[in-house]
Parts: C-alpha cells; structure tokens; sequence
C-alpha cells in the first residue's frame, strides 16, 4: 500500500497484490477501485480479488477512502477483509 502524507488530500493510494505462485503459465491481472493484482495461480488470484473487494466495502461502510486511514485501521480492515469465515 502506498501511504501518503497526512497532510496532502490530493494523493491517491491504492492496493497492490502480487501472487507468485503460478506454475500453468496463465497471466492474470485485476484492476479496481484502489487495488491492482497480478499473477498467482487461479486460487491465489481470486482469493486476493476477493479481498480487495471486501477491503472496499469495509471502506466504504466507514465513509471512508482509502488514503484517510491509518496504518492501524488499515491493518484491522484488511484483516476482517481476508478472513476466510
């Protein structure tokens, strides 16, 4: 994650998920709102979609971007987010 300053409103942040466990040679990639995911095997690929889609809705349920939380919030979001329950 890039993590901008506190004090610019302008900068953007954004997630970005690289898999490296592909062995069947497919090239995968995943772009959305906040996030950019490439490679993994099928497993690892969706997985991590999964959990940058539910990271957003987490986000978004706070009325919040993505840029305005702190490491600490982020780390608890990301967690509820890839929580395989």
């Amino acid at each position: 994650m890039v993590m901008p300053s506190e004090n610019s409103k302008d900068q953007k942040a954004m997630l970005v998920g690289i898999g490296l466990d592909n062995k069947d040679g497919h090239k995968r990639v995943t772009k959305g709102e906040n996030f950019y995911l490439a490679g993994g095997s099928e497993e690892t690929h969706e997985r991590m979609a999964e959990t940058a889609i539910k990271f957003n809705e987490k986000l978004k349920a706070k009325g919040k971007r993505l840029e305005d939380v702190s490491k600490n919030e982020f780390i608890d979001i990301i967690s509820e987010a890839s929580d395989k329950s």
